[in-house]
């Protein structure tokens, strides 16, 4: 969900974007993130759906992809589960192999992609590849992830939010991902 001047909207956010967006959300009350957004409405399904990209580029692989039959946004957007360059190099080289590990993506989806994008994607395949941005505190990353859950969907202050999750944490330090600690945070709460 982002909030855009009081107004909420539900943005589909392709797999390689989320470490950025996380990485973004680590202040309290997260730095402002700014989105590509691909926009997309039929007759057949007049919810509009917004597709967030980091970049120009992405966004315009992401609009070459759904011209592929079969592959609407929805689908192309789970098919970006690894860097738009990658990708696109593996397009450029026929390698349908490494095009059926991307989600919801099977060997004829794959040929597809391979017979129509073929030759059309080769200054995506140039992309430099980046490197997600890794946490100095991995523990600090799912803390934040915990607290913003607690706080925006379960209606808990950011304070109490805070203190429950720093809580569980003083009883189980071991606790290594965001599942875990809410395990811990509701154990607590019940004891």
């Amino acid at each position: 969900m982002v909030l855009v001047n009081g107004v909420g909207y539900e943005v589909l956010i392709p797999a390689t974007a989320r470490p950025f967006l996380r990485a973004r959300q680590a202040g309290p009350d997260g730095d402002p993130v700014g989105f590509h957004i691909s926009f997309h409405q039929t007759e057949r399904n007049p919810k509009p759906l917004l597709i967030g990209f980091e970049s120009l580029l992405e966004k315009e692989f992401f609009e070459l992809l759904i011209t592929v039959e079969d592959i609407g946004p929805i689908a192309a957007c789970r098919a970006l589960s690894m860097e738009v360059a990658r990708i696109a190099r593996a397009i450029e080289a026929k390698d349908v192999k490494l095009l059926t590990t991307l989600d919801g993506i099977g060997p004829r989806k794959a040929d597809k992609i391979v017979a129509t994008l073929n030759g059309r994607v080769a200054k995506f395949a140039m992309m430099p590849e980046v490197e997600a941005p890794t946490a100095e505190e991995p523990q600090e990353d799912f803390k934040a992830e915990v607290i913003a859950v607690l706080v925006e969907q379960l209606g808990h202050t950011r304070t109490e939010a805070q203190r429950m999750a720093q809580s569980a944490l003083t009883r189980r330090p071991d606790v290594k991902t965001a599942e875990e600690l809410f395990e811990e945070v509701y154990r607590g709460e019940k004891a």
